[in-house]
């Protein structure tokens, strides 16, 4: 293929870093997730696709974030950081409150910044001039965004993590001497959050390695759209739709759909394309570089936002008032690709998909996502989900971060999670059930095999749906903003029995892990 894709087929699995097991309160990147790497290898899985590693923002929400270039500080394991031979000797990290299996954010915040800041003040004290050369040129190379970045950080903590527009006036503006001032003032704010950032990408590049070593490449996450509380539209003002305060004038989001009557107001704000083109879209050139370093392949959230995007006046308090205009289509990713070459994104075509999205997709030779939990309700396009209808240019799901797990989907009520009416959710079931031969046994293990079996080239599953868990497992509850993103496995979860059922569907349907030396 030209497109960046290999030929071969490979399964996967779609796991938030978050939801590992681990001491910490949370999952991270510590030997957990190299366990999780070894169990996807022995599984003969060759893809782990993660959610956004950005420090999540408002709800807890990776696609909120507070830069859409830093990493989670939260994701840094406290356990090999501990080990760094100028920390060894002087501290330990005993394991946080065990939470159930379910993420506790404020608290696993509080007690791992107070480890991280612990162990900068020993780095400063103790590490060795080299440890401190390798930072300076860690902060050189990635000035370009880390600079902001970290003097943002520095100022939320100054003001108490206030949103940037409520700052004093001159420094939400960014006048360059009240700028100035506040960085002489904070800099040592500023060498802690470059410290973290540091510890983050060395971690996150050893696991990289580590998977890519045993054949497992890495899918990640990239939203379309970025927090108004965050480095970027703080440290580029003048790309997004604001008023003279700060504040957006429209936001973004989508019209009513499968998940809720009402849309979903997401509250990002929206970019203005015509200035982003007089510069040759540079802020999105750096980002999706920095996304080619950080994973092998890259799903492009709401993909059709870049052929059309649903506007919504900022104070509309719902989706429902809005119009689509047009986005920057084919000139943006054809100025994109003659700076960085083809890239390598799976383009999230999921929603109100017209026949202009489809042509820009398959322009670019972008494989689209396939989703079998979509394939019987009454979508138009549901045929497009059902998968003897699948293409081999695509990516097959079981369901996304967004969907119902498959157990908590076909044994769904009407009420809260979704749109559907009683007789619209036995009329779905009727339809898989016939799809799937009349047996709803093991629900979860059919789909699954429908899904691997298909002839698209990458077939990801949800953990969720391994492990046959229902609707207390989902991850997410589009237009909802509280419980969100919780779930988290336990050690006991990650079988071998559940590695080698997936280990038999891979080679049964021809799915491989990736050659290590493959580029």
């Amino acid at each position: 293929m030209n497109n960046g894709f290999p030929a071969a087929r490979s399964a996967g699995i779609l796991l938030h870093i978050t939801s590992l097991p681990g001491p910490q309160g949370s999952g991270d990147l510590g030997s957990q997730a190299y366990a999780f790497v070894d169990w996807l290898h022995s599984a003969r899985q060759g893809l782990w696709q993660v959610l956004p590693i950005v420090p999540p923002g408002y709800g807890e929400s990776p696609y909120q974030g507070f830069s859409a270039f830093a990493g989670n500080p939260s994701l840094i394991s406290l356990e090999l950081l501990a080990q760094e031979p100028w920390a060894a000797a002087h501290i330990s990290i005993p394991p946080a409150e065990d939470s159930g299996g379910w993420i506790n954010f404020e608290q696993v915040a509080l007690i791992r910044q107070k480890h991280l800041r612990n162990l900068f003040t020993l780095f400063e004290e103790s590490a060795s001039p080299t440890d401190h050369e390798k930072i300076a040129a860690f902060h050189d190379a990635n000035a370009w965004w880390l600079g902001d970045y970290a003097l943002f950080m520095a100022l939320k903590e100054s003001f108490d993590g206030a949103p940037w527009h409520l700052w004093p006036a001159p420094l939400a503006r960014r006048d360059s001497t009240p700028l100035f001032d506040a960085a002489e003032k904070l800099n040592r704010e500023i060498r802690f959050q470059t410290f973290v950032q540091y510890q983050f990408c060395r971690q996150w590049d050893a696991l990289k390695k580590y998977a890519n070593d045993r054949g497992v490449r890495i899918i990640g996450d990239l939203p379309i759209f970025v927090a108004h509380d965050s480095a970027d539209v703080w440290a580029n003002q003048h790309l997004f739709y604001l008023d003279d305060a700060g504040l957006p004038t429209v936001v973004a989001g989508v019209p009513p759909d499968y998940f809720s009557a009402t849309g979903q107001r997401w509250g990002n704000p929206l970019y203005h394309w015509e200035v982003m083109r007089e510069n040759n879209y540079a802020w999105w050139t750096w980002r999706l570089s920095r996304s080619a370093i950080l994973f092998d392949y890259t799903r492009l959230d709401h993909f059709r936002g870049f052929e059309g995007y649903w506007e919504i006046p900022a104070e509309s308090p719902d989706a429902v008032r809005g119009q689509w205009l047009p986005g920057p289509g084919a000139d943006f990713f054809r100025s994109l690709e003659n700076r960085l070459g083809h890239l390598n994104l799976i383009a999230e075509d999921l929603g109100v998909i017209t026949p202009e999205v489809q042509a820009l997709r398959d322009q670019f030779d972008y494989p689209g996502m396939r989703v079998l939990q979509f394939a019987f309700g009454d979508d138009p396009l549901k045929s497009l989900h059902l998968p003897h209808n699948y293409v081999r240019n695509s990516v097959a799901y079981t369901g996304t971060h967004d969907n119902d797990t498959i157990v908590g989907w076909f044994h769904s009520e009407a009420g809260e999670g979704t749109t559907r009416t009683a007789d619209q959710i036995e009329r779905e079931r009727r339809a898989a059930l016939q799809y799937l031969g009349g047996d709803s046994g093991a629900i979860n293990w059919r789909i699954i095999r429908l899904v691997t079996a298909s002839v698209a080239r990458f077939s990801i599953i949800t953990m969720q749906d391994v492990l046959g868990l229902g609707s207390e497992a989902r991850m997410n509850l589009p237009g909802s903003s509280q419980g969100n993103w919780r779930w988290r496995m336990t050690d006991d979860q990650l079988t071998e029995h559940d590695a080698h059922t997936l280990r038999d569907m891979a080679e049964s349907y021809d799915r491989n892990l990736f050659n290590p030396s493959q580029e």
